[in-house]
């Protein structure tokens, strides 16, 4: 009896997961995809929709959106012109297509075909790409610090803890006041660390200016303010910026006004309030010596007829 219970259990889950595909829509991207779904709603700048193959909600930009032919989909299967809204019953257009070209960030520079994150700058009045790594931060929790305040104010106060980086400068350093970074990571918003979604509007990544410690050998990407309760308050110096969506892979980061020569981190934002403990740490020193690894445009060999060769990244040799 309990085995043939299983059964018609099992009977009734594929039927109603085929009763959701088949009632799928498809949102139909500008880059000649698809992301089938069961319904969507448009929030700002972004459109949240339930997935016909995962089972859950998920967003992106409404930006990468072919919105007209999305409807005439909706249309033609409204018609009778398709045989249904199953993505199974017609062949993915992205199948054929081939994958588009990594962004141009200057003239011979392109982004290369993998994720990380990117500083774009210039050094010698020549454009230079260089890849930020992410580096791990501490959380230094002030012990000697902390009884010291207990016993110079002796009013109730809750701890002070910092959030640190070890050494007092970034092995990337920008040549260029105002540098340029290009984002593409995937992130994923079912992982366990993912925190709360960021309200619509708030930019996922921010930049953050360090205070630099000498004696301590340290950098200071935030300061936290626990109270008595356990209520945390962090302090950070955020840099405004802006945000541009390039395509359905790369973000373009700048800042809104030139940086101050000194010591900054890109930090990812998990929620709106809490924040990726690994950062890509980044310094702003127009006389620093170069960069050791990285990429310029290719010089191209001239000839009468023209150029021999197309300009491309090519890295740069360690001196």
């Amino acid at each position: 009896m309990r085995t043939l219970l299983h059964l018609a259990l099992i009977v009734v889950l594929a039927a109603s997961c085929a009763w959701a595909q088949a009632r799928s829509k498809r949102l139909i991207l500008k880059d000649g995809s698809f992301q089938p779904a069961t319904k969507w709603e448009i929030k700002g700048d972004r459109v949240r929709y339930y997935s016909a193959e995962r089972y859950m909600w998920e967003e992106l930009p409404t930006s990468l959106v072919d919105w007209p032919a999305t409807e005439q989909y909706e249309k033609d299967a409204a018609s009778g012109k398709v045989r249904g809204n199953d993505p199974a019953d017609a062949p993915d257009p992205s199948l054929d297509a081939p994958e588009p070209e990594p962004p141009t960030v200057a003239p011979g520079l392109q982004l290369p075909d993998a994720s990380g994150i990117y500083l774009l700058e210039r050094y010698n009045k020549q454009p230079r790409l260089v890849e930020v790594v992410q580096n791990g931060s501490e959380i230094n929790q002030q012990r000697a610090k902390n009884i010291l305040r207990s016993v110079i104010n002796p009013l109730p106060s809750g701890p002070t803890q910092t959030v640190e980086l070890r050494g007092v400068k970034a092995e990337v350093q920008s040549h260029t006041l105002t540098p340029e970074f290009f984002v593409n990571l995937n992130f994923d918003p079912n992982d366990e660390r993912a925190g709360e979604p960021l309200p619509p509007g708030t930019d996922r990544y921010r930049i953050i200016r360090l205070q630099t410690k000498p004696k301590e050998k340290v950098r200071i990407v935030s300061n936290l303010k626990i109270s008595l309760l356990g209520k945390v308050k962090e302090q950070r110096d955020l840099v405004p910026t802006r945000s541009e969506q390039l395509d359905k892979h790369w973000t373009r980061i700048v800042p809104l006004q030139p940086l101050e020569p000194g010591e900054y981190a890109l930090v990812e934002m998990v929620s709106d309030k809490q924040m990726n403990l690994y950062v890509w740490d980044f310094g702003v020193d127009p006389k620093a010596p170069p960069n050791r690894q990285a990429w310029s445009p290719k010089q191209v060999e001239s000839t009468e007829t023209g150029t021999k060769d197309n300009p491309f990244l090519n890295t740069r040799k360690k001196d």
